[in-house]
Formats: structure tokens, C-alpha cells, sequence
């Protein structure tokens, strides 16, 4: 910072207080405040001060700090809003809506809270960063976060359009996958009791869908009523597909309880153009086996195989066997046995005991069911439950039936051969991986869209949609910062190292360098995405007030580290906003 003196033609010359920085090799500056109707005696005071100059007193003698604000993590990520452009994809035109939504997108990647709790952080009067400050919204108020929802969730296709079209070309792979979240309350239309995955069997909760590109890039989001089977999604992302993004040849990546044989024959067939990647379930691999398609010896001399069944026509069928794999699902399946018949042992016991036996085959099925159902064991168990009596034995028939399939999962694909080979093939259905990242971003590790609390709808769906717009940023921030981070920055050369792509996935010996030093190639720290956000944090903004008669107080922004101008450069913004 310094004091300049501006010419002003015939009128007394401007004196400006400035900030220069370096931005691009080129020279930038602004001006902080306009001092020209301090006395000399004050701007010579300042501009001492400024100089480092204090006249034999202590700095804080002469500058009042009135107060501090993070500001670093608030600038880093609302500069890759703006530098992806997400401000005027919302609108060309700044409205109040708008910066709502900007503010609330920012706040869910730094530090995801309720819509009410972000009014109270934005406010002037309760301000713990300058995100408030720097979208002028500090009179705001939580009603302005919910009309600003209402406000974002009808520009929803536009914005999943422009994404697609950055991100996705013609015959590129989409990967889709649906996870649920679960609801509190009882009031939104789209809460109902379904398939929990969040272990939540208690609440309702909604389903939706997530669209990315190959590289797990989101790209648009699907909400539905929280009972929707996964098949049953799959419409609405073709719809997206063919009629909202306008692509004529796609390849669809789904799992195999999504891409189920039914839905191709209705969905998937008939739409010109539209290939897709899925796997088959483990009863029809045992059909293969039985039927001698798929046999066994294929493995002898590779882990991968290509294999044709009338069953499956007009289909192709990869065939991979992973020996890591069969040994984790043996090792694990012994563990269940063995826990399963502990507890159905204990069962035995209180039928055979003196002393208040357990009698009755429906209270006798009540507990063994319970054992069942908790250990997914029932296939591999011959029961014999009588009145007063249980009893049990290993189905070794059954057992040996399984085992004879671990390790081997089967793609099946409709991709002709000269698009995709079969190595190809088979890494792009592992990249449903990235996915299921995604996944674990937005529910639990970074964005938490979960737990709702929203009541309509419209808001619902508003809020879901707000959260994959914060993961879209996140994304982009940690392949930016992916050299200080613990993230994988060299994946190409890890995949140049696998062996196999059955094989599973290593990192590059430059992440694995970083693991185990605890250091970056330069030297520095090696931090987590959320530690390093809370290191920019510390890049604060301060408002001093200088001792002098009628002194204007003005802004100082903390000078960065080493280590946190660096996150600048990579992020390609700047922390002076």
C-alpha cells in the first residue's frame, strides 16, 4: 500500500490511498480510500507509517485494528466461481438472488450449514468472513436464501446445459449412479420410506441421481420420491441426455442394478445412438458357469476374457477375474459363517436349557431370522426348527457354489468392439468409482446434503441442486490443488504402472511419495482439502484506523505465505477481491 498523488487538472491534485499487486506479469492497483481532505501533517503521518516508520513508537500506537476477518478460503473459492464462470451462467445481470445463491454455494464448500445459520454469517453484525462483505449482502436475511432458492432451481436445466456442453462431447461417456439422503420431518411430497443406504431405516428420505463425465466432473443432478427403485431413474437421465443436452451418440455407464435387462430392452435398444457399459448380477454369472459360457479355465493364462451367450445377443461380455478380490470375498464370507453360527448356536443353547426354555417355532424363527438378517447368511444354512427344537447345518453345496465365483465379475456392454476393446471397456465401468466419490463428497465428507429439512418440494430439489453446483467447484478447486494435496496430481503415470486393469487401481509413486514424507515435491506441507482451506482462512482482512484527528479507517489484507500463495497461483485467482 502507499499514498498517490493524482493530478486534477484545474482542481487540487486527488490523494489516494493504493494497493499494487502483480497479477499475470502485468501491474494491477485500486484505490482504498481518498484522503484529499486530510491535512499534510496526517498524510505524512501515514505514509511514515506505511514506510515502516514509526517514529520510535510501537506500530499498534499508531494504527487501531478495529477488526479481523477471514478472508483467504472466502477469496479461493469464490474466485474459482468466478473464474469457471458459474456468476453468469446463473445470470448476466447481478440481482440480489443471484449473490444469495453465489454466497450459499461458497458457504456449503467451506462449511456446510443451514440456510438460517449462513443468513446469521453473512450478516455485518455477526460477519466471521468477508464473503458477506464481497457479495454485498450484508443486510441480508434468511428469507432473501429461500427466495433465492425458489430463484435458482428454474434456471436448473439451463445451467446442467451449459455444464454438458463444456463437459461432455459426442460419443463420450456419462457415468450415473443414484444414491438417497435421508428427511426430517414429515411433510415434503418426495419423502417416502425406502431403501436406506444412509443405515437411517427409521426416516423417510429421497432418491436422486447424479450425472458426471468420465472424469467424475458433475454435470446435472435428478431428485425423485424417496421409494423410486434405481431402474426406475434411468429414464429421466435419458431424457437429459438425448432431449435436454441434445447428444446424438453417448455411451451410458451404470452399475448392474441400475442397467438391468429390462431396462434395456425398453429404454436402452430402441434409442438410437445410445450405448451403454453395465455388469451383470451374480445369479446370471452363475447361469454363464452352469451353462459352460464362462469357464473357469479362461483365467489359466490372463485375468480377463471376452465371451459371447445366446442370452445376450447383440451384447458383448467381458469376463475379468481379480485374485485380490476372491481372496477378500473368501476371507470375508468365513467371517460371517463363523459369526452366523455363534449366534445360531446360542439359539441351539436356549432351546436346550432347564430353566425357561425357548419354546415355540414362531418365536424359535423370530430370533433365528433376526441372525439371518443381519449377517445376509440364510443361502448357506439348512435349518430345522421344531416346537421345542433348532437345528442347523453349512449348505457346502451352496457355499462351494459362490466361491467358485469370487473374484469374477462379468461387463456387459452394447459398445461395438472397434470403439472400446475390452481393456477399455473394463476401465470404464470402473469408473463408476468416481461416482461414488462424488457421493461421499456431497453427503457426508465435504457438502453434508444431508440431513433435509426443507419442506417443499421445489426446495428440495433447489437445495440438491445447490449442493452439486458446490461439488462442481470442489471438483475443479482439488484438480487445481492436487499438487498440495494428498489427492493423486500424476494419475497418468499410475495407470502407465498397472499391470492389469483388473488389477486394482495404485497410486503414482509421486502421491505415494507424499503419503509417506508428509511433504510436497517443493517442500511444503502436504495437506488435506479442508486443511488447507483452514490455512487460507488465516489470510485475514483487517480494518485499521489510524491515531490521527478525523482519520478514515481503511482495509489491510494479510500478505500470503509462501505455502498459500502458491494455492493462489494454482487456482489461477487472486486473494485481493
Amino acid at each position: 500500500m502507499y499514498v498517490e498523488t493524482v493530478p486534477n487538472r484545474n482542481s487540487p491534485p486527488a490523494i489516494l490511498l493504493r494497493e499494487a499487486w502483480r497479477e499475470g506479469g502485468r501491474i494491477r492497483k485500486r484505490t482504498l480510500a481518498n484522503l484529499s481532505k486530510w491535512p499534510p501533517a496526517q498524510i505524512q503521518a501515514l505514509q511514515a507509517v506505511l514506510k515502516g516508520n514509526y517514529g520510535g513508537l510501537a506500530p499498534t500506537s499508531e494504527l487501531t485494528i478495529e477488526r479481523t476477518r477471514p478472508h483467504g478460503h472466502v477469496a479461493a473459492t469464490l474466485g474459482t466461481v468466478r473464474r469457471l464462470k458459474l456468476d453468469r451462467l446463473l445470470s448476466l445481470q447481478p440481482c440480489p438472488e443471484r449473490e444469495a445463491v453465489l454466497a450459499m454455494l461458497v458457504a456449503r464448500v467451506l462449511e456446510p450449514r443451514s440456510k438460517l445459520a449462513t443468513a446469521r454469517e453473512l450478516r455485518a453484525a455477526t460477519l466471521s468472513s468477508t464473503l458477506g462483505e464481497l457479495l454485498e449482502l450484508s443486510d441480508s436475511d434468511e428469507e432473501l436464501l429461500y427466495r433465492a432458492l425458489d430463484w435458482l432451481l428454474p434456471r436448473q436445466a439451463k445451467l446442467e446445459s451449459a455444464l454438458a456442453k463444456r463437459h461432455l462431447s459426442e460419443g463420450t461417456l456419462a457415468l450415473y449412479d443414484v444414491s438417497s439422503s435421508y428427511f426430517e420431518g414429515q411433510a415434503c411430497p418426495l419423502a417416502h420410506y425406502g431403501y436406506s443406504r444412509d443405515g437411517k431405516r427409521d426416516k423417510l428420505q429421497i432418491t436422486f441421481g447424479l450425472l458426471t463425465n468420465a472424469e467424475g466432473c458433475p454435470l446435472a443432478v435428478e431428485v425423485f420420491e424417496g421409494n423410486t427403485a434405481d431402474p426406475q431413474t434411468l429414464s429421466a437421465i435419458i431424457a437429459k441426455l438425448r432431449q435436454q443436452f441434445a447428444l446424438k451418440q453417448v455411451v451410458l455407464v451404470g452399475d448392474r442394478g441400475m442397467i438391468t435387462s429390462a431396462r434395456i430392452r425398453q429404454e436402452l435398444a430402441p434409442a438410437e445412438g445410445l450405448d451403454w457399459i453395465s455388469a451383470l448380477r451374480a445369479p446370471q454369472i452363475q447361469a454363464l458357469l452352469q451353462g459352460g459360457t464362462l469357464q473357469l479355465s479362461l483365467f489359466d493364462q490372463r485375468d480377463l476374457a471376452e465371451i459371447t451367450d445366446p442370452a445376450y445377443p447383440n451384447e458383448r461380455l467381458i469376463a475379468c477375474r481379480n485374485p485380490l478380490m476372491a481372496a477378500e470375498r473368501a476371507r470375508k464370507r468365513k467371517e460371517l459363517l463363523e459369526a452366523t453360527e455363534r449366534q445360531l448356536n446360542q439359539i441351539v443353547a436356549a432351546t436346550q436349557r432347564s430353566r425357561n426354555p425357548l419354546r415355540g417355532k414362531a418365536q424359535i424363527a423370530l430370533r433365528v431370522g433376526s441372525v439371518m438378517n443381519h449377517y445376509k447368511m440364510r443361502k448357506h444354512f439348512r435349518l430345522s426348527i421344531e416346537e421345542t427344537s433348532f437345528s442347523f447345518l453349512r449348505d457346502e453345496q451352496s457355499i462351494a457354489q459362490e466361491a467358485a465365483l469370487d473374484g469374477i465379475y462379468v461387463i456387459r456392454t452394447s459398445v461395438p468392439a472397434t470403439t472400446l476393446g475390452p481393456e477399455q471397456t473394463v476401465r470404464a465401468y470402473k469408473r463408476l468409482a468416481q461416482v461414488e466419490r462424488a457421493f461421499r463428497s456431497l453427503k457426508s465428507v465435504d457438502l453434508k446434503v444431508r440431513p433435509i429439512y426443507h419442506r417443499l418440494e421445489q426446495r428440495v430439489r433447489a437445495h440438491v441442486f445447490l449442493c452439486m453446483l458446490a461439488y462442481y467447484v470442489e471438483w475443479h478447486m482439488r484438480q487445481a490443488l492436487a499438487p498440495m494435496l494428498f489427492d493423486d496430481d500424476d494419475p497418468a503415470t499410475a495407470e502407465a504402472q498397472r499391470r492389469s486393469i483388473v488389477a486394482p487401481a495404485q497410486r503414482s509413486p509421486r502421491a505415494r511419495s507424499k503419503s509417506s514424507h508428509q511433504l510436497t515435491a517443493d517442500g511444503q506441507p502436504v495437506h488435506s482439502f479442508r486443511t488447507l482451506l483452514q490455512d487460507l482462512a488465516t489470510i485475514a482482512k483487517n480494518r485499521l484506523l489510524p491515531k490521527l484527528d478525523n482519520a478514515s479507517a481503511f482495509d489491510l489484507i494479510t500478505t500470503p505465505t509462501a505455502l498459500q500463495q502458491r494455492a493462489f497461483d494454482l487456482l489461477g485467482v487472486n486473494y485481493r477481491m
